[in-house]
């Protein structure tokens, strides 16, 4: 029998946007019944609330910080394999449709179909720009056009992304193949035909969202909420209504998809990352650990069913696929195979969960810059290293909506250092380019020597045999016999 798997990606999806996340006033079926006859993680993040870096991580198994991609704008690194890569050199065919936004292009892509995945299926946003007329294509990236007329659900990109995918589920029915699905949908401009568009002209988000004075906290979060402040006094935002419309839209159009996959596939829901709505003052998603943009949905059907509460990350996507199709994970990867949690033979497999930030976009100063942060989530603390503000540490057991900085209150000081050692040990095990003794000396850490030149001494060269040949040790100029040794 063929083994299939299917994963399915929307954009700027938090968990409050779903019926099956305990949303009521949510309109989207079609998730809530995968969700039904599927695994539900409650306790699932991004690796970076950012659409290229969270991307990376899900194609690669690498964090944005290993695999180049740590930016919007900024593409993997030429020695870094994609799953499709890896896939089509183990026989199995790869297929990938929708947004990519990982070619180090703009926003839309290149147009052209990365190694590794079929080029007859590749189709991109520059492709389905390319389609449209000058004049729609300018109206596409407006949202005030949907104030302005309907629109056709043919001229959507979800509509043709799931037309495509349709296409390759019916075409490939006898063979092993790996299908990523990818909606730019619900993401902004938010186009979507009706019954879509007037869907949610009374529901809001936004007027749940959690007040926050951001009093001890970062005084980057300071500055971004000066600039959300105008918009969200205005209440209920004024494309929260075609948002919402759209998110609904994306679920029609993924229940077109799954009507046409097999019960014996495996399918992959999830979503990229968040989006604040206001929430604590803020707005868009950047450098925070805050559950609105960080948390995200995230539904595997094929396996047990029910829900699980581990704390559950996109780094163990691509190794969890690897080992579905039977196909030894290499040394490189940075996160785990799901597959005990999936046939129950593990209730979880991380103690921890990591998440970073480096910067929005290359190209745009819009959106604060370089605010390198790194967090850690175990299950009820966050952790949050804000290199060049203040940290953040929260107890999401008595505080779920994050507004009580704990970073310095002496009773947390136990769990705080121990999940500040966490991050310095993962940053050391996955190569984090910018890792170094400042994000070990904090003002808080007064158990400790002071910094040293040298931090932890040690060189720790990557292992790629999968495609490379082994690194040369660079003080005998022979193999090296271990990757991790004292420099």
């Amino acid at each position: 029998m063929a083994k299939k798997v299917v994963l399915i990606m929307t954009d700027t999806q938090r968990t409050d946007m779903l019926g099956c996340y305990g949303n009521s006033e949510m309109k989207t079926p079609n998730i809530d019944k995968l969700a039904d006859e599927g695994l539900l993680f409650k306790n699932a993040y991004t690796t970076q609330p950012v659409c290229t870096p969270a991307r990376s991580a899900i194609f690669t198994g690498l964090f944005p910080h290993s695999n180049g991609a740590w930016s919007n704008c900024l593409a993997l690194g030429d020695n870094v394999k994609t799953i499709g890569q890896r896939l089509r050199d183990n026989n199995i065919k790869a297929g990938y449709i929708g947004k990519w936004h990982l070619d180090g292009g703009d926003y839309f892509g290149l147009g052209r179909c990365p190694d590794g995945w079929d080029e007859n299926y590749w189709y991109d946003m520059r492709l389905y720009l390319e389609e449209l007329s000058e004049d729609f294509r300018v109206k596409s990236r407006k949202w005030t056009t949907m104030t302005e007329e309907h629109i056709d659900i043919k001229d959507t990109y979800a509509h043709r992304v799931s037309d495509r995918a349709i296409r390759f589920l019916n075409e490939n029915k006898d063979n092993d193949f790996f299908l990523a699905v990818s909606y730019d949908e619900p993401h902004d401009p938010y186009l979507c035909p009706e019954p879509f568009a007037s869907m949610y002209k009374d529901v809001s988000l936004s007027k749940n969202n959690v007040y926050d004075s951001l009093e001890n906290k970062p005084a980057y979060q300071k500055l971004w909420a000066q600039e959300a402040k105008g918009e969200m006094e205005q209440g209920k935002i004024a494309w929260e209504q075609y948002f919402l419309g759209c998110n609904s839209f994306v679920d029609h159009e993924i229940g077109r998809v799954l009507e046409h996959i097999d019960n014996d596939t495996l399918i992959i829901y999830t979503s990229d990352h968040g989006d604040f709505l206001g929430a604590h003052g803020l707005k868009l998603k950047g450098p925070a650990f805050y559950d609105e943009i960080a948390k995200i949905p995230f539904i595997i059907k094929g396996g047990v069913k029910g829900v699980n509460e581990s704390p559950t990350s996109h780094i163990d996507i691509t190794p969890t696929i690897l080992e579905y199709f039977g196909i030894a994970l290499p040394k490189w990867l940075d996160g785990k195979s799901m597959m005990p949690i999936l046939d129950g033979s593990a209730d979880k497999i991380n103690d921890y969960i990591f998440c970073e930030f480096g910067r929005y976009e290359v190209d745009h100063d819009h959106f604060g810059g370089f605010q390198p942060m790194r967090s850690i989530f175990d299950g009820r603390y966050k952790l949050s290293i804000n290199l060049l503000s203040t940290d953040e540490l929260y107890d999401l057991k008595n505080d779920p909506h994050e507004i009580n900085n704990l970073i310095n209150d002496e009773n947390y000081k136990g769990i705080r250092n121990k999940l500040h050692d966490e991050i310095i040990k993962w940053q050391n095990e996955t190569r984090d380019p910018f890792r170094g003794y400042y994000w070990l000396h904090r003002p808080y850490r007064d158990d400790l020597l002071g910094p040293t030149w040298a931090f932890s001494g040690y060189t720790r060269q990557r292992e790629n045999e999968e495609y490379e040949p082994k690194q040369l040790d660079y003080s005998t100029g022979l193999e090296m016999e271990t990757a991790v040794r004292k420099k």
